[in-house]
């Protein structure tokens, strides 16, 4: 998905009874922003990566939730040909399904309980939208996972899984979308140590799941809400845990899909701006030139290869601000 706000701004990145008591330490809840989808008549989303003050999770860099959105009186999905680097694009969906394209020549429809990562590395162009015939809700998440140095150059790459892991803990059905939890490792590809996880709530269940203190987290819930840890959390904020926890806690009145986002704090500094993520002004400043020179096939260059099977006009590149961007670290220091 692309982040298509025709003016952005630099986002600086880098078992029990349940929530009796107030919030816990070292969690924070943040709430999410309305952002149009590709114009004023488009499909809104709430966007919580991210945030003003917490950049990232982990390598989770940039989470959108939509729906469910009735595709039927609207367009739905509809973002054209645009660029990325330096992440990778990960696409979950609840209901509904969304048609892949970019310019490696992948062509793949994702739907619900299915991933759909692509790798950018070095560059990559590609679009989404809500095909023809669709089911008439879409509801589902849009996330970016910011790569390391030492990977972030390399070719781009795109993968589909079909087939998850699942397991279950009481009260609750768990799909590891990417990552390893509680012993269930899914066959995606990780640069960084991280976890994602779609867990199902049954209704008026109270949930433990074990997880890794080494990482900080984060509990996304699709629909809801959900009380963890103290907080009471709707859809499309998400509740920041950090490190040194043994489980996450999670209780819902009904039934409930939630994100569970992880991995190692993050220790690079990151330049975030439109749709690329780089390491410093020049950086920015040469992809974005590259993308307006090569998007839909203008020149030879081999960046931002065109997705020629889309058929629609590339997004152009919003211009850069009067300021020069500069790296961020995950979070703003209190």
């Amino acid at each position: 998905m692309s982040n298509v706000e025709p003016h952005p701004t630099e986002q600086r990145v880098c078992g029990g009874e349940v929530d009796r008591t107030g919030p816990e330490p070292d969690t924070e809840l943040l709430e999410a922003r309305e952002v149009p989808l590709g114009g004023p008549r488009a499909m809104l989303v709430h966007r919580v990566l991210p945030g003003k003050n917490r950049r990232m999770v982990g390598a989770w860099c940039f989470a959108d939730v939509y729906g469910p959105t009735d595709v039927t009186v609207g367009a739905g999905m509809q973002v054209p040909p645009h660029p990325h680097i330096g992440l990778q694009t990960v696409s979950w969906l609840v209901q509904g399904a969304v048609h892949h394209l970019d310019g490696l020549g992948s062509d793949q429809m994702v739907r619900p309980g299915q991933l759909n990562l692509m790798t950018a590395g070095h560059g990559i162009a590609h679009s989404e939208r809500t095909p023809s015939g669709a089911p008439g809700l879409l509801h589902g998440a849009q996330l970016w996972v910011a790569l390391p140095a030492d990977t972030r150059e390399g070719a781009a790459h795109f993968e589909h899984h079909a087939d998850l892991p699942e397991f279950t803990v009481p009260g609750a059905r768990v799909t590891v979308i990417i990552g390893e939890l509680d012993g269930h490792r899914s066959p995606a590809s990780t640069h960084t140590p991280l976890v994602g996880a779609e867990i199902i709530v049954e209704a008026g269940q109270r949930v433990h799941l074990p997880v890794d203190p080494a990482f900080e987290h984060g509990l996304l819930p699709l629909d809801g809400p959900v009380r963890a840890h103290g907080h009471r959390v709707v859809p499309g904020s998400l509740l920041y845990l950090g490190t040194g926890r043994e489980g996450v806690r999670v209780h819902a009145d009904e039934r409930t899909h939630l994100l569970l986002l992880g991995g190692e704090p993050f220790r690079e500094d990151l330049v975030m701006w439109w749709n690329f993520v780089g390491r410093d002004h020049e950086e920015i400043v040469r992809a974005r030139t590259q993308w307006e020179e090569q998007r839909d096939g203008r020149t030879g260059g081999t960046r931002f290869a065109p997705v020629t099977a889309d058929g629609g006009e590339a997004l152009p590149a919003p211009e850069l601000p009067n300021a020069r961007l500069r790296p961020r670290p995950r979070h703003r220091e209190s």
